[in-house]
């Protein structure tokens, strides 16, 4: 039975999505069946991350409703065991079924290892929606006393909807700041009030991938990639520490 994993985060610009696409992307190349499900209700765009920008995709609601089957979904032309459904533009978070929704994410544990969401900034409906039926929710964050914050109210919030463990991401650290959070480890979980899954470096491949339409991984000496490559190791429950050496 596979795994929904969420990524929240309590503003936008932490690189939720890129992060999230990198993070599946890992998971794929290591072997497992990965789905990743764009719930950015309008604004879109975890395509372009796992590049497959120029790819007809169908809308997860589509899915959802039953006009399509799980199988019917195309896989990344580079990562054969990573597929990808977009978000509606049509319509509001508001609107889409919950319970449908949910039933339709226990069909995907069925068929797959891991289905990533990728929720939209803030906390409202599509935040909610992304959390109630997880197994696992990860909160992206930035590394500086604001953005840190900001992921503290996101783990709040998320109390109240799911009883789901939760973890923290610190995304697009500098590095020196990276050198810093080395040794403040604790001083991060404290902040936001939850364990650390991990730190991802600030680096220009990120958005140089997504430009060239190709997932990070692909990007074999990026240090965001290797850093997100750690986290899906430590995601699978593999021992990895949580940055290189």
């Amino acid at each position: 039975m596979g795994k929904v994993l969420a990524f929240v985060s309590g503003k936008g610009g932490t690189g939720k999505t890129s992060t999230c696409a990198a993070v599946a992307s890992c998971l794929s190349a290591m072997g497992d069946r990965v789905l990743c499900i764009d719930l950015d209700v309008g604004l879109r765009n975890l395509d372009l991350s796992l590049g497959m920008g120029a790819e007809p995709l169908l809308p997860f609601t589509d899915l959802v409703r039953g006009d399509y089957e799980l199988d019917q979904i195309e896989p990344n032309e580079r990562l054969s065991g990573l597929k990808m459904l977009s978000a509606p533009v049509t319509i509001r978070p508001e609107e889409i079924d919950e319970a449908a929704f949910g039933r339709f994410l226990d069909r995907c544990r069925e068929a797959f290892d891991w289905c990533l969401l990728d929720a939209p900034a803030g906390i409202g409906a599509g935040f909610r929606l992304s959390a109630l039926f997880a197994d696992e929710c990860i909160v992206v964050t930035g590394g500086d006393v604001g953005a840190l914050r900001d992921g503290a109210a996101a783990a709040v919030q998320l109390r109240t909807i799911t009883d789901a463990p939760a973890r923290v991401l610190v995304n697009r650290v500098s590095p020196k700041l990276m050198r810093k959070m080395q040794k403040t480890v604790d001083d991060v979980m404290d902040t936001v009030g939850l364990p650390l899954l991990g730190i991802v470096p600030e680096d220009s491949a990120v958005p140089l991938a997504s430009a060239k339409d190709t997932p990070l991984v692909l990007y074999e000496q990026s240090g965001a990639a290797r850093a997100c490559l750690r986290i899906a190791r430590r995601i699978k429950g593999i021992k990895t520490p949580l940055t290189a050496k």
